[in-house]
């Protein structure tokens, strides 16, 4: 096993992005209703933290079959600590009520590609 900020500073040393973000698995703990009831505040919330340039992305997870939806979800924040990224998922309205539990890990982003189409004239913006 090899200590994380120092997998940190080689991915550096290589070139790589080595982006520090934290990732939030957020999984039901109760009913399906209880869910229900508490995604509009914890939709206003992911808006608020998206606004302030906190999170990053996030949206709901398949099944392992990737058939159907069963509540939960996977958040990444920006945060200067696991300590802060900790607080900002308890803050969560999902979290708080108990509809859903949450896991919490670090994520360093080395690789890969995004593609951002701003169309000038209509304002529209797209993300593949």
């Amino acid at each position: 096993m090899v200590a994380w900020n120092d997998y940190k500073a080689t991915a550096k040393d290589r070139g790589a992005l080595a982006l520090e973000l934290y990732v939030v698995e957020s999984t039901p703990q109760n009913s399906p209703q209880e869910v229900k009831q508490n995604l509009p505040a914890h939709l206003e919330y992911q808006r608020d933290l998206e606004e302030r340039g906190i999170l990053v992305l996030a949206g709901p997870l398949s099944d392992a079959k990737g058939e159907s939806m069963q509540g939960s979800g996977l958040i990444v924040y920006r945060a200067e600590t696991l300590a802060d990224a900790k607080e900002i998922a308890e803050g969560d309205p999902m979290h708080q009520s108990g509809a859903r539990g949450y896991t919490l890990r670090k994520w360093l982003v080395n690789e890969g590609n995004i593609s951002l189409n701003v169309g000038l004239s209509t304002g529209k913006a797209r993300l593949s």
